[in-house]
């Protein structure tokens, strides 16, 4: 389950930047504000529907609690990535070296990732008991 889990976040980052260049050779106004925001929805999109059918197993319950999920998903998406930002420039503040920098943003990540898992699987996802 947790592989999957890692698979779709590859994935979804990647979704991201092709999302993000793509609108960067398309936009003529603002391309650069314009790009994260479309491949920021676009990742999101892609990693929650993944998430989901084929991590969670999860069903659709109707309009509210659907709304419910994806609002708690998209919260701890954000709380996790705050800790990934958090160590990225944490890391560069103490060594000033990209290859710190990107130690940190890679830490950074395992572990968001990691904590995001189980939030989602705790809470947004919860498990069905029989």
């Amino acid at each position: 389950m947790f592989v999957r889990y890692v698979l779709f976040a590859i994935l979804a980052t990647l979704t991201n930047l092709l999302a993000q260049e793509a609108t960067i050779r398309l936009s003529p106004i603002a391309p650069l504000t314009l790009s994260i925001l479309v491949g920021t929805v676009a990742g999101f999109i892609l990693k929650y529907l993944l998430d989901k059918k084929w991590v969670f197993g999860d069903s659709y319950d109707g309009h509210r609690q659907e709304l419910q999920k994806i609002t708690l998903y998209g919260a701890f998406s954000v709380l996790t990535t705050l800790i990934f930002w958090g160590f990225e420039i944490v890391f560069w503040m103490l060594w000033r070296t990209d290859f710190a920098k990107y130690t940190g943003a890679v830490l950074g990540l395992a572990i968001g990732y990691a904590a995001k898992f189980v939030l989602d699987r705790s809470f947004v996802f919860k498990e069905r008991r029989a």
